[in-house]
């Protein structure tokens, strides 16, 4: 005869819905105080943005006799906006001509040091070198360097060399001020690839400059994203930068250096002012906006460890 069997205990669980009950009321209270923090935060940021975009859009004699918010208690009245701040600000101004020379410094000073730090991080990460340790160590250094230190022995060497006022000029300065976080970015991303990708590429016969184009590439596309629009952001809003290395000049001047000699010669003119800043920061914002998951995405590639 067969042993007879022995009963299982059951063992009961407790059930899911009632500790569900349990927590929810504080993590309820705790995801309204989260959310009405950042109403708050979200609702003091965009109110300077909003009252330079309905600043910019009013009749300049409303600018000097009311508040912003006063034409939020009409908004359908036309006599509350108008479009002439914004065909003063670009013909007038000289606006139009500055938006073209900013994108004639950004791109190229963009692509120029995201291209050279790509292969400068490979180099650092997977290419075993001597000295490669110091030099690493010399890039991030450079980090904590203030640009202002550099700017007269620049400007005397580009004095010298006829590069004073051109653009040539201010993409190299930017080129060689975005490098170290540049490199220093790419580095920590492209570091933590698998060494098996590496090793299969050299057995297949494959060289560093294929190994870089074919694997590197591709898989860092969320770290050169990221860098792209720091750099893109960082040199559109630069001011000190442009002014020192190509000067007031109205052929060769950028959009913040035209705004800042808008608010010396229209100090009190409020309405092209707001009109102009709006314009000014209309393309980063956008950028920012539409490509802001990549930014994040790239910042935090090689941060963790897999």
């Amino acid at each position: 005869m067969s042993a007879p069997a022995i009963p299982v205990p059951e063992v009961k669980q407790a059930p899911r819905q009632r500790v569900a009950e349990e927590e929810a009321p504080g993590a309820r209270r705790g995801g309204w105080f989260v959310r009405v923090v950042i109403f708050v935060i979200v609702l003091l940021l965009l109110i300077p943005t909003v009252g330079v975009l309905v600043t910019s859009f009013r009749p300049e004699n409303l600018v000097d006799s009311s508040g912003w918010w006063t034409a939020l208690a009409h908004p359908f009245r036309a006599a509350e906006w108008t479009l002439e701040n914004y065909r003063l600000a670009l013909d007038a101004g000289g606006l139009g001509n500055a938006f073209l020379n900013s994108l004639a410094v950004t791109i190229p000073s963009t692509v120029i040091p995201i291209t050279i730090a790509a292969f400068a991080a490979y180099a650092f990460a997977w290419i075993p070198f001597r000295g490669r340790g110091i030099l690493f160590t010399i890039v991030v250094g450079l980090l904590v360097v203030p640009i202002q230190m550099s700017l007269i022995p620049i400007l005397k060497i580009y004095s010298g060399a006829n590069l004073y006022g051109s653009f040539l000029g201010i993409w190299l300065a930017h080129t060689g001020f975005g490098l170290p976080l540049a490199i220093f970015l790419l580095y920590n991303f492209i570091s933590q690839l698998p060494r098996d990708l590496f090793e299969s590429a050299a057995i297949d016969g494959a060289s560093h400059l294929q190994t870089f184009i074919r694997i590197v590439l591709p898989l860092s596309v969320p770290a050169l994203g990221a860098f792209a629009i720091f750099q893109f952001l960082w040199v559109w809003n630069d001011l000190l930068v442009a002014l020192v290395f190509l000067g007031p000049g109205q052929d060769v001047r950028v959009m913040p250096t035209a705004l800042y000699q808008l608010i010396g010669a229209r100090g009190g003119s409020w309405h092209f002012l707001t009109a102009g800043a709006f314009i000014t920061m209309l393309l980063p914002l956008g950028v920012f906006l539409l490509l802001q998951r990549a930014f994040v995405r790239g910042i935090l590639a090689g941060s963790v460890k897999s």
